[in-house]
């Protein structure tokens, strides 16, 4: 028996580091590592000890024997990886066990007395920041202030993982650890730019990390795409994962049809909730509202509209095969472009496009209502040239390589991509949405820094921050050796009353543990893992109180 690397695998690489026989690949130190959809195990060298499984933060791993029956196929995806062309792409992998060289114990690590303690603040709690955080705490003794502008941890894990992908958001009890490490300090709910200043904040630290992500989305450059009806993929993800800036009633489900522009992850999740069954997504933290929503939404058909061929989809194999399996929803291709089949016939077994040969293939008619059921429409070589209606979104335009047509829809989502936004006090580089730097320190403002998408821009999943970070903290630990570091004006115990002077609803360890308490309660008596708060006010009112069942 051996094991295999599932759908919901971040790419941290925390299993490579424990697998005895170097079986998981690619590694860190590989040039394919960064750039492959998810890591791999080769059952030629797998001695099945379970090491991997145990270490994945996101139960991704299980053994080959006990995939149901929707996850039987990463049985082959992992195997397929060793072999032809994957396999010459990710260098030499291992063709027996290959147990690590083990030497005399060596224990690297940046000494105290290269510097004195370091007091660092990051300036967000998704996993960017989460990661250098903990690089910060483990491998030195730094003091670690955490700032983010909500009452509540999690960025992304919380608000940016679909409902449905429950094993995903475990990687946030990894990283929910370090909340309440004794040299960790946390300000959430307090405002960068608002309620404190960057300049503020470097003056009562050593050094600045800036984790913000990309919080906006890019813009549709077509007629009519600001419509009503006409909704970012952004503010959608927020809506259903409960974030305080989304609007409960925010979302009109009252179309029979929508379509979505994009065909990377997001438009997958997008769609998937939009169709799954509601009964189904009572069982996750989805949002109380959305929950309501869905119950009653007249949506029976997402048309996913794909610029290019299916062969340059943006979305991962596994995100794919989520859709494949979808219950009760059938996923057809619409096949208007001779392109399109082509692509799928002439796809190598591990090919992305290879995933969708089994898929029914259709020609679509657009222009008439939903057939009967529930459906996904792939939709390559289309996009949109404009929206149509007077108030509101009423159908989308759409260029193909046999002319324009018309697709009637009542709803538009835009998944074409994240982007960021500029950061108070910092440079920002408008073409690239991104701060400019090198090696994470930002440009012309030493003591700064920034990791995540903010940094490289809007990709990558989850585990890509790992060696985002650690590029990052990398960096800065250089700086202090160096004595490259702006020396504080204030200790950081001043910026602490200063934070609580600036706004009085500022959370700390302690209110967040409250937090948590309460929607984990919330869940267990409706049977879900967590029951959110989706108000700035019920969280901030839930930290002060500490009482759990205050809310109810």
């Amino acid at each position: 028996m051996t094991y295999a690397i599932t759908q919901t695998c971040c790419n941290d690489a925390t299993c490579v580091a424990v697998c005895p026989v170097n079986c998981i690949h690619p590694t860190p130190q590989e040039r394919a590592f960064g750039s492959t959809e998810m890591l791999h195990i080769d059952p030629r060298t797998c001695i099945a000890c379970g090491a991997c499984a145990d270490a994945c933060p996101v139960d991704a791993i299980f053994p080959v024997d006990s995939l149901p029956p929707a996850q039987r196929e990463y049985a082959r995806i992992n195997a397929a990886y060793f072999e032809g062309d994957a396999a010459e792409e990710a260098g030499p992998a291992p063709r027996g066990p290959n147990f690590h060289a083990w030497g005399e114990p060596s224990f690297p690590r940046v000494l105290p007395a290269d510097f004195a303690p370091l007091k660092v603040a990051v300036v967000g709690t998704g996993p960017a920041g989460m990661y250098a955080a903990q690089d910060l705490l483990l491998h030195t003794n730094a003091e670690v202030t955490l700032i983010d502008r909500l009452p509540v941890a999690g960025g992304l894990v919380r608000y940016g993982v679909a409902p449905d992908h429950p094993a995903t958001k475990k990687v946030g009890d990894t990283f929910a650890r370090f909340h309440a490490h004794p040299r960790v300090r946390m300000h959430l709910g307090l405002a960068v730019g608002t309620d404190v200043t960057p300049e503020e904040i470097a003056a009562h630290h050593d050094a600045v990390i800036y984790a913000v992500g990309a919080s906006a989305d890019r813009r549709l450059a077509v007629p009519g795409a600001e419509l009503a009806g006409s909704i970012s993929a952004t503010a959608f993800v927020a809506w259903y994962n409960a974030h305080p800036d989304a609007a409960p009633d925010g979302i009109d489900l009252s179309a029979e049809r929508a379509v979505v522009v994009g065909n990377g992850n997001v438009a997958l999740d997008v769609a998937r909730i939009l169709l799954a069954d509601p009964e189904t997504l009572a069982r996750t933290d989805i949002a109380d509202h959305a929950l309501r929503a869905l119950r009653d939404s007249a949506v029976r058909e997402v048309v996913l509209l794909a610029r290019r061929g299916p062969e340059h989809a943006a979305y991962t194999r596994s995100e794919l095969l989520a859709l494949k399996h979808l219950p009760g929803v059938d996923l057809v291709v619409d096949d208007h472009d001779p392109r399109t089949g082509q692509a799928v016939d002439a796809a190598g077994d591990t090919d992305k496009a290879a995933v969708l040969r089994d898929v029914p293939r259709t020609r679509q008619d657009g222009e008439q209502a939903p057939a009967p059921g529930r459906r996904i429409v792939l939709r390559f070589h289309c996009e949109p040239a404009e929206v149509l209606g007077t108030e509101r979104v009423e159908a989308v335009r759409v260029a193909t390589h046999a002319g324009d047509r018309t697709i009637p829809a009542g709803l538009l989502l835009r998944a074409i991509g994240y982007r960021g936004v500029p950061v108070a006090g910092l440079p920002f580089d408008e073409a690239a949405g991104t701060v400019p730097h090198e090696g994470g320190r930002v440009d012309g403002m030493p003591g700064t820094y920034v990791v995540g998408w903010i940094k490289r821009g809007p990709s990558g999943g989850i585990g890509a921050n790992r060696t985002c970070a650690a590029e990052t903290v990398t960096t800065l630990l250089a700086d202090a050796v160096a004595g490259a570091l702006p020396a504080p004006r204030h200790a950081a115990r001043a910026f602490h009353r200063l934070a609580r002077r600036r706004n009085r609803q500022v959370v700390d360890a302690r209110g967040l543990a409250a937090i948590e308490r309460t929607e984990v309660s919330r869940g267990r008596d409706a049977g879900r893992p967590r029951v959110k708060l989706a108000t700035v006010a019920e969280l901030v009112a839930t930290a002060r109180s500490g009482r759990s069942g205050l809310l109810r």
